[in-house]
């Protein structure tokens, strides 16, 4: 995967499209390399590869991308993370207790009312085990994704006025 907007898009190598976007080659570089360290870094700290797609699959969903859900949920089924796929899906059955649980209604709470993140969240996630740099990378995960959904979303409309 050279790039995964465009992959999810079907914008062709040489296409006005895939040009227009080679003329900010940083932007480019900086967005697949956000996209791959804050998804698959090679040390993941104490936040594993599935945790963290299944974290970006909630909020694809939140988002209410279904392109960018159903490539987060993609790698999750590959990693054979079901359970995590029906918590990202739907918390209400969730017990209040459990790791993933307690990342997936942080997420929530970052995306939705930032602003009730307080000293004792940020305890509670450490009390799981998350370091100062597991939390910042969770952060910035949640706060990713909807970037990846407005790029989306800018492209796609740029895609049906040309072919419109």
């Amino acid at each position: 995967m050279d790039d995964l907007i465009e992959d999810l898009l079907g914008i062709a190598p040489g296409s006005p499209l895939a040009e227009l976007r080679r003329r900010r080659p940083e932007a480019l570089r900086h967005a697949q390399g956000a996209y791959r360290e804050l998804l698959m870094p090679d040390d993941p700290g104490n936040v594993s590869h599935a945790e963290r797609a299944a974290l970006a699959l909630r909020v694809a969903l939140r988002e209410n991308d279904a392109a960018l859900a159903k490539h987060f949920r993609g790698l999750l089924e590959k990693a054979g993370a079901q359970e995590a796929i029906m918590l990202a899906e739907d918390l209400s059955a969730a017990p209040m207790e459990g790791r993933l649980a307690a990342l997936l209604r942080y997420a929530d709470v970052v995306a939705a009312r930032p602003a009730e993140v307080s000293q004792g969240t940020i305890d509670s996630l450490s009390a799981m085990d998350l370091t100062p740099r597991d939390i910042v990378a969770v952060t910035q995960l949640v706060s990713f994704v909807p970037y990846q959904v407005r790029l989306i979303a800018g492209l796609r409309a740029m895609l049906e006025e040309k072919t419109a």
